[in-house]
């Protein structure tokens, strides 16, 4: 019987095992590339699904508080509004008036925060407000007919030269630089005197609209403190 013995391959070539190892390697290093980039797609996703849109929501905004600040005299004014009458401050002398600056026509996040405060006027009434007033940098009868509109009956100011506004400072609080209104609400008391403040309308977040419930809560909890 004649047995047949197997050829054993011949060895590998220094050259050629290095080159399987490096092959090897690169196999690796795509793999593990790939999972990682498929983890960083999942948490992303997880971040911007789960987050709210940017200066729409803003239920967890801060605020900053700029000059003039708690326990100054409000700068007086008297400007042309939506109503086709000119209003003043010192018309509402005797009541707490919260002043609403806003960035304009160009933010209807802006326009849906008075149309939250109308529908909220009962928050807004026991939280101690007796009048809102808005102001903003746009020309009167274009303020009007988005008033109109949109069915508001709060009266909304037009400071188009923000003569008014950097009095109050309210121009440096928004996403246009210095050139319109950010956000920012300043609760006027009975006497003139400024008895809470806050810019929500600052970097990092820009916030254009904020909770009635939020900024209720945010405006009670500071006049206590004040």
């Amino acid at each position: 019987m004649t047995t047949t013995t197997k050829k054993k391959p011949p060895p590998r070539r220094p050259e050629a095992v290095i080159a399987a190892r490096q092959a090897t390697r690169r196999r690796l290093t795509w793999l593990l590339s790939g999972l990682a980039a498929v983890v960083a797609l999942a948490v992303l996703y997880v971040v911007f699904s789960t987050s709210p849109a940017k200066n729409t929501a803003g239920s967890g905004s801060s605020y900053a508080v700029g000059s003039p600040g708690i326990g100054r005299t409000a700068p007086a004014f008297t400007l042309a509004a939506s109503t086709g009458k000119q209003i003043s401050l010192s018309d509402y002398r005797g009541k707490n008036i919260l002043l609403y600056f806003q960035e304009g026509l160009t933010c209807q996040p802006c326009w849906d925060q008075l149309t939250a405060l109308e529908k909220s006027a009962a928050k807004v009434k026991a939280a101690g407000i007796d009048q809102i007033v808005s102001l903003t940098s746009d020309p009167a009868d274009l303020i009007t007919r988005k008033a109109e509109d949109m069915g508001l009956t709060t009266p909304v100011l037009s400071d188009p030269g923000l003569k008014v506004s950097e009095q109050y400072g309210a121009n440096q609080y928004g996403m246009m630089g210095d050139s319109r209104d950010g956000h920012s609400f300043l609760l006027v008391g009975p006497d003139g005197t400024i008895r809470w403040r806050a810019d929500y309308g600052g970097a990092p977040d820009y916030t254009m609209y904020v909770p009635v419930d939020k900024l209720l809560a945010d405006l009670k909890a500071g006049v206590r403190s004040s």
